[in-house]
């Protein structure tokens, strides 16, 4: 990938507008060794398809305010299941039932998990 996502830090960007909209569940994926397309999959758990609307929505906007434009968006309005591809960065926005029965996390069981602790206590409640 041109702008390889390297650290935790780099993931700050997109980590932080979901962390904000208080998401069931966040994974991120180092799958830069096993895939050409991206270098991280984040893997998001919403409670609803308002929840997964509302993530995305907050996701392109904060993004988009630090000059972050998605290269593809779909599924945004639907609220089951949406995806935000930014290149480096591939963002999926699940409602509960759909992240079950995709799997995506043991889709990729090969791959590393990045440490999203410290993201996790800075945003809990």
């Amino acid at each position: 990938m041109k702008n390889s996502v390297t650290t935790k830090n780099d993931l700050k960007k997109y980590l932080t507008p979901a962390f904000e909209r208080k998401a069931t569940s966040i994974a991120a994926i180092d799958v830069k060794q096993l895939t050409s397309y991206t270098d991280t999959l984040v893997i998001i758990e919403a409670n609803s398809r308002r929840q997964v609307t509302s993530i995305a929505e907050h996701l392109i906007k904060s993004l988009k305010g630090r000059g972050i434009k998605a290269v593809g968006v779909e599924g945004v309005k639907d609220g089951e299941w949406a995806l935000l591809d930014y290149g480096e960065v591939i963002i999926h926005i699940f409602q509960s039932e759909t992240k079950s029965f995709y799997d995506l996390e043991g889709l990729w069981a090969d791959a590393s998990r990045i440490d999203l602790s410290e993201f996790e206590a800075a945003y809990k409640s």
